[in-house]
């Protein structure tokens, strides 16, 4: 179980921290997409930094069992949210938010199952 959930939360942490990233470097295609979503601007660096921080999080919890399973929740949060946001915008871009919510939600059953 411990390799299984090495494997999610490094693939995990690569989605969140790579899109924290395009996102904190003030990308216009990104910026516009949130824009569609009805995000106002002042929220992009918060959610920027959550999903670095969930990254972070993750790959820490290789070493630090609860640290791993709280990130894991967190993530799994933040990506209900998304999900919602589309929701409310109306858009039918639902498949990567949820892909990567239901990554979380392997990520904290693997690490708890691998406790």
């Amino acid at each position: 179980m411990f390799i299984a959930y090495g494997i999610v939360s490094a693939l995990l942490s690569a989605i969140l921290i790579g899109t924290a990233a395009v996102s904190l470097s003030g990308n216009a295609q990104y910026r516009a997409n949130l824009r569609a979503l009805r995000v106002p601007d002042a929220w992009q660096p918060r959610l920027a930094l959550t999903k670095l921080a969930g990254g972070i999080g993750l790959l820490a919890g290789l070493v630090v069992v609860p640290l791993g399973a709280a990130a894991a929740s967190g993530v799994i949060c933040y990506f209900i949210g998304a999900v919602l946001i589309h929701l409310r915008a109306g858009d039918r871009g639902l498949v990567p938010p949820i892909v990567s919510g239901l990554l979380a939600v392997a990520a904290l059953i693997l690490r708890l199952a691998s406790a």
